[in-house]
């Protein structure tokens, strides 16, 4: 029975990548979008060097050949173009002097705003980028770009809030004071590819709204949908305070690094990369990290467990996006008692799910935007087979190009990759246990933590197990799959998994530093104090509400 769904799944598998005339229309390509522009000082500049070419991890059908789509291209630019932008940054910021640092939180708000109005004009190109340029599926697409929005506006509402609470001043010991926040400086904005726009904005959009100038490297993969939204940076911000950086990363980013003009890096990527990148810069006690990077996430499925909850809280916490998450569930640690029915379940469920193309109806599965990863995962399921692991579901691991059918592999141990590599792909390395203390021992030994999934029905062991579990990962979620939202939560990890925190809240305050104006509280000081502000002669020193 096995062997017939295998070759059934085969067969569908072959054959997943449509011909040109089966893509519907309003989702094809009018055609390839061959960027050459980029914006620095409020200008957009023209390219004429040498580009990158954009494939599409969606292969086309011509003729019997398949061949992968071309999306379009954008400029390779080098150091100079990268320094030129840093440059427009730096003078945008002028020490903390220039136009947008200086200008009110008010006026601030007004500009993020009015872009959030010209980005919403766009959504249809975006979400179609998204699609073809990383595999997403339309319906991922478009509540990509809609939690984006709604993100930037929940981040406007809690800078009001923030600076409602700092617009009273403060008497202590003699002391008059006002407290606010101020920003950091110039910004290094790297995004991943998964996430190319939400995960981006989550840290751009209050690293602008604070003050801070930026310098932005749009991802490898996920580089073209941001194209459309220059304009809009162009025309609603003060020259300088945006700039995108073009090229690879490899030759553009170090020389920024190294010129030590670099404030704040923040980075959604690899703990290796991050580790390189601060130790370039000369005065890494100026320099501030906000990053979120590795994970490998672990669920504990308990012997008490409900099944039916487990089964789909892991399914959607591996297999979302393809598993294509830092948030994923990256590992499941099955009781011994349970492992069996738990499997069964899981198998049965992951052969339910319709795989196809991101504009399919009711798609889960979709191609992988990176080209080398279907080779790995194809090495990481051959290695944990040769030390005694097995595909448990039929059509585990079948492949197509840069399509990979989900594979169960059990019983997973410390021999293999899949037990401590983050696998970032369809594949869910399942670990049996008897006693409680494996899957704890595996997080104190993990380099990563950021979240722990526990399943399971007993209200004590459950209390038993969140006091030590918080202190090892930075969430605990109970009978519910590892993710990062709602976006007013804390997102942050221990170890190399992160440094800083983001939520809405949170990132302002990661991307701006607390300043306060005080003097001795006499008479002649609070009559300077009430003539500044009656005069509304300084933007920091106020006590207007925004409403």
């Amino acid at each position: 029975m096995a062997n017939n769904q295998t070759e059934l799944l085969r067969e569908k598998i072959q054959t997943i990548f449509p011909a040109e005339a089966q893509i519907p229309a309003e989702f094809q390509l009018a055609a390839p979008l061959h960027q050459r522009q980029y914006l620095v000082d409020g200008k957009m500049k023209t390219w004429d060097g040498p580009c990158h070419t954009v494939f599409s991890p969606i292969y086309v059908d011509q003729n019997g050949e398949l061949t992968p789509k071309e999306i379009g291209s954008y400029p390779l630019a080098g150091e100079a173009e990268a320094l030129a932008a840093l440059d427009a940054a730096c003078r945008a910021y002028d020490q903390g002097r220039g136009e947008w640092p200086t200008m009110s939180v008010a006026e601030r708000i007004a500009c993020v705003e009015d872009f959030t109005k010209k980005m919403i004009l766009q959504k249809k190109a975006v979400v179609n980028l998204l699609m073809w340029e990383i595999g997403k599926t339309y319906a991922d697409s478009v509540k990509e770009f809609d939690r984006t929005v709604e993100y930037i506006y929940a981040t406007i509402d809690a800078l009001k809030e923030l600076d409602r609470s700092s617009s009273r001043f403060v008497i202590d010991q003699g002391i008059l004071g006002q407290i606010r926040r101020s920003p950091l400086g110039v910004v290094l904005c790297m995004g991943p590819f998964n996430y190319p726009l939400n995960e981006t904005f989550t840290t751009l959009i209050p690293a602008i709204i604070m003050g801070n100038t930026l310098l932005f490297k749009p991802p490898k993969h996920g580089t073209l949908l941001h194209y459309p939204l220059l304009e809009a940076f162009r025309t609603s911000f003060p020259p300088g305070v945006v700039n995108t950086i073009y090229g690879r990363g490899s030759n553009v980013v170090p020389k920024l690094m190294e010129s030590g003009k670099v404030n704040v890096l923040t980075l959604i990527g690899s703990s290796r990369v991050a580790d390189q990148l601060k130790k370039m810069h000369p005065k890494v006690n100026r320099l501030k990290a906000i990053l979120g990077l590795d994970a490998k996430n672990l669920a504990v499925v308990l012997p008490n467990a409900d099944l039916d909850t487990a089964v789909k809280e892991c399914l959607l916490g591996t297999l979302s996006f393809n598993g294509q998450r830092c948030t994923a569930i990256k590992i499941i640690y099955v009781h011994q008692q349970i492992v069996d029915a738990f499997l069964s379940k899981l198998t049965e469920e992951v052969g339910k799910l319709k795989f196809g193309m991101p504009w399919d109806t009711g798609v889960s599965l979709t191609p992988l935007p990176e080209p080398q990863k279907p080779d790995y995962l194809e090495n990481v399921i051959r290695e944990a087979q040769a030390y005694g692991a097995k595909v448990m579901n039929p059509g585990g691991g079948l492949r197509n190009r840069s399509f990979v059918y989900p594979a169960v592999v059990y019983p997973v141990n410390d021999k293999m990759k899949l037990f401590r590599e983050e696998q970032f792909g369809p594949v869910i390395p399942v670990v049996p246990f008897e006693d409680i203390e494996t899957p704890i021992q595996y997080l104190l030994d993990s380099d990563h933590g950021q979240q722990v999934s526990v399943f399971g029905t007993d209200a004590a062991q459950i209390a038993a197990l969140i006091d030590p579990l918080v202190n090892l990962v930075s969430r605990v979620n109970i009978n519910a799959q590892c993710q990062r939202g709602p976006d007013t939560f804390p997102f942050t990890g221990r170890k190399d998994s992160a440094e800083g925190t983001l939520s809405v809240s949170d990132a302002l305050r990661s991307f701006s530093i607390r300043s306060l104006v005080a003097t001795k509280y006499t008479e002649a000081n609070k009559n300077i104090i009430n003539v500044i502000l009656d005069n509304h002669e300084s933007k920091f020193l106020a006590t207007r509400f925004i409403l």
